[in-house]
């Protein structure tokens, strides 16, 4: 769905140029989920806006099911760290907003009635009419996830979506994405600072270096959904993997990395 073959980006300044990304090779297949992980400044969000088509690469070549990226595609939703809602419209109008600015669309009362069922699949029904001061941020986010799935976009980027939100209600949109995301066939791409979300998350979690960005290693996340890091048969599965990104982002080398978590987990 998603294919990035020898991506770099630099960006030039006044005081010189910056290589922000450096000879990345990338591909995500159709209906997974993968999470972009690194310190900060290594060029997650950068990757997510060349997906998206809001930058264009220096180098290489960026491709959405199958087609070059050439520009904003209705067919990609983008899901920023705010909800930014408009305040002088209600949940069920905000939601419907991306349909309303596509003059291609003209019968839209099955987008509407989408709107309702998305709302109700994240626990937002009679909420409609409400404005977005009345909600919690956490209840704005969610509306903001309506608003990206209302298209029913093939490929939804999310950058650090829950990153403002306080730990008990992240914990819950993390919950409540994985649980939308079984339900549908959506392909996401989620950038995130927290391992543990990377991991509770992802069908992979792609690491990246230090600025210049570059694929430092793909991890394989193979544990059944659902997961939490609460009480659950999956929890050293999901302990062993955090620590082996722990040694990754601690820039240790793989076989460093490797014996280090067989010391914290034994197999």
């Amino acid at each position: 769905m998603i294919r990035l073959d020898g991506v770099g980006q630099v960006f030039d300044g006044r005081e010189g140029s910056i290589t922000a990304l450096e000879k990345i090779d990338l591909h995500v297949r159709a209906g997974e989920f993968v999470t972009l992980i690194g310190r900060s400044g290594c060029g997650k969000s950068t990757l997510l806006r060349l997906i998206a088509g809001l930058l264009s690469p220096t180098s290489g070549t960026v491709k959405v099911a199958g087609k070059p990226v050439t520009g904003p595609s209705p067919d990609v939703a983008f899901m920023f760290q705010r909800p930014a809602l408009l305040a002088w419209r209600s949940v069920l109008s905000n939601v419907l907003l991306p349909v309303e600015l596509d003059r291609t669309i003209r019968d839209r009362t099955a987008y509407k009635n989408r709107a309702h069922e998305l709302l109700e699949l994240v626990g937002l029904q009679g909420f409609e009419r409400r404005l977005p001061h009345e909600l919690s941020g956490g209840m704005q986010q969610r509306v903001s996830l309506c608003r990206s799935l209302i298209r029913d976009p093939q490929v939804m980027l999310m950058d650090e979506p829950f990153s403002a939100l306080d730990a008990l209600t992240r914990t819950e949109l993390s919950e409540e994405l994985q649980r939308i995301k079984m339900e549908l066939s959506t392909t996401i791409v989620f950038v995130t600072h927290s391992i543990d979300e990377a991991v509770v998350l992802a069908d992979r979690a792609v690491v990246l270096s230090p600025r210049p960005g570059r694929l430092r290693d793909v991890v394989e996340i193979d544990i059944p959904r659902p997961r939490s890091l609460g009480q659950n048969s999956h929890l050293a599965d999901v302990a062993r993997i955090s620590a082996r990104l722990h040694a990754l982002l601690s820039d240790k080398t793989p076989p460093v990395a490797e014996r280090l978590v067989d010391e914290v987990w034994p197999r």
